[in-house]
């Protein structure tokens, strides 16, 4: 499904979309794109509003951390993952594939 053009995605700017009614986080490190569930597991914030550090994403609300390519919790007080969605990028589009 198209969720973005790559120029709207910038490296260290997530960005939040709908997609078939799923809120997803899209992230840029370097040339690659990820797509994850948009929502913090540990307190429902927006992961599109935290900052990402390389291939981190915080959680603006109380500092949690998830891996963006593994979907992974790397810092307390997350522990649990947030999903992850395999990308594909032609033409300058970013597709993401939702389950």
């Amino acid at each position: 499904m198209e969720a973005a053009r790559t120029d709207e995605v910038q490296e260290g700017l997530p960005v939040a979309v709908t997609l078939e009614g799923a809120e997803i986080c899209l992230l840029r490190h370097g040339d690659r794109f990820f797509a994850i569930d948009n929502l913090c597991t540990h307190a429902e914030a927006s992961l599109a509003e935290g900052e990402q550090h390389g291939l981190i994403i915080e959680c603006p609300r109380h500092g949690g951390q998830f891996n963006i390519e593994t979907g992974a919790a790397v810092h307390y007080p997350a522990f649990a993952p947030v999903a992850t969605y395999p990308v594909k990028v032609e033409d300058g589009v970013i597709y993401v594939a939702l389950p």
